[in-house]
């Protein structure tokens, strides 16, 4: 096949097109400049996307004999992605930028220009296995090490893009094997460090860098009885979860610290309370896709068995879901997304997701992917996610 490989600059991606250059593919290497902003040129900097990663995709591609590319991207990235955080944050969300940046930009504008190019895949050092079942239909899975999966970045993939989707690292054991095998073959990223940073906040101050884009305004911090109980500088500095840098002016009456359970932007009111009322039993999701076909419960309307994992590296837990039509409940007017036949979403409607298992500090904004196993089912972007213990008070 003709294989466009992405090469960010690190070690999974370098060995991921030899692994594709090594099984006689006809390869190509390109490497995505996403970011004309100078924090992101200096040395040191720990995103993906700096000067330096440009540098290293080049010496991969060079040793590996294959052509090299770079592709800018940063008009598309800085829209797609950035300014989707920034609005996401100054509504009160908690967005993934890794997710939104794997939908529009790696396998969204990225596969869209390589077919275009007349290439039949997009290669990626991602840790996720795509299996074909028995009609010829591609399925989402986890990587053999469950330790680097990266299977809940890539639930937002459909089943035309998965069509057209290779990883070759699916079934490697470990990342150690990865780096001693970029050593036999030369590359000089063997031991080069994996990237942590948001790409477009290098410093890692995501408060800081929020505070330059949003207007802050100061307003109440309240309990969960709606008393308030101190103030706050701008409620979109603040996340699900947080402890930290609440500065109340009113001790909890149990002595015990309390949590950012709610963000209210409009009203401009951070709620907290017990870290009890963290637990979650409920997400419903909105902007619905299906990560290859969909099970047929999700056509039907039927309750299915699934696990609900709301963090890259978090653990999934047991749960039931449902697809919930427009109209019906009190969040069936949100769109869950284009009708495509089925193929990637599946009509209008929203996700409903019951944890069997409660989760904690779960957040609008952030992703639910369901997982049938090793099996990605899809994911959905969370807009609501209820407490029964809270709801009870």
């Amino acid at each position: 096949m003709r294989v466009l490989a992405a090469m960010s600059g690190g070690v999974d991606s370098a060995v991921a097109a030899a692994r594709a250059v090594e099984a006689g593919h006809d390869v190509v290497g390109v490497h995505l400049a996403l970011s004309r902003m100078p924090g992101t040129l200096r040395t040191g900097s720990r995103g993906c996307c700096t000067i330096e990663d440009s540098r290293d995709a080049w010496r991969a591609c060079d040793v590996l004999g294959i052509p090299y590319y770079v592709w800018d991207f940063s008009e598309r990235f800085k829209e797609d992605v950035v300014q989707d955080f920034i609005d996401e944050y100054a509504a009160g969300r908690t967005p993934n930028p890794c997710m939104r940046c794997n939908e529009r930009i790696k396998f969204a504008a990225l596969l869209e220009k390589a077919i275009a190019l007349g290439f039949d895949a997009v290669c990626t050092g991602h840790y996720a296995k795509v299996i074909t079942d028995a009609e010829g239909n591609p399925e989402l899975h986890r990587a053999a090490d469950w330790a680097k999966d990266q299977s809940y970045v890539l639930g937002v993939l459909t089943h035309e893009q998965l069509k057209h989707s290779m990883f070759p690292l699916a079934d490697t054991p470990s990342k150690a094997e990865v780096r001693a095998e970029a050593e036999r073959r030369g590359l000089s990223v063997a031991n080069k460090p994996d990237s942590h940073d948001i790409c477009f906040i290098p410093d890692g101050d995501t408060a800081g860098w929020l505070a330059e884009k949003i207007e802050m305004t100061t307003g109440d911090i309240v309990d969960e009885s709606g008393a308030k109980v101190g103030e706050h500088p701008g409620a979109n500095a603040f996340t699900v979860g947080q402890r930290r840098g609440l500065k109340l002016g009113t001790p909890a009456a149990d002595g015990r610290p309390r949590f950012v359970l709610e963000i209210r932007p409009k009203e401009n009111k951070v709620v907290v309370g017990p870290e009890a009322l963290l637990a979650i039993d409920e997400i419903r999701g909105i902007k619905v896709s299906w990560a290859g076909l969909p099970i047929a419960e999700v056509h039907t309307g039927g309750e299915f068995d699934c696990h609900a994992q709301v963090r890259a590296h978090g653990d999934p837990v047991p749960a039931t879901a449902r697809m919930e039509r427009p109209g019906a409940g009190d969040g069936g007017g949100n769109d869950g997304g284009s009708d495509d036949g089925g193929a990637g979403t599946a009509g209008h409607g929203n996700l409903v997701v019951t944890l069997k298992e409660p989760l904690r500090g779960v957040a609008p904004g952030q992703t639910v992917v369901l997982y049938q196993g090793s099996r990605v089912l899809g994911q959905a972007t969370i807009d609501a996610a209820r407490s029964l213990q809270r709801a009870a008070l």
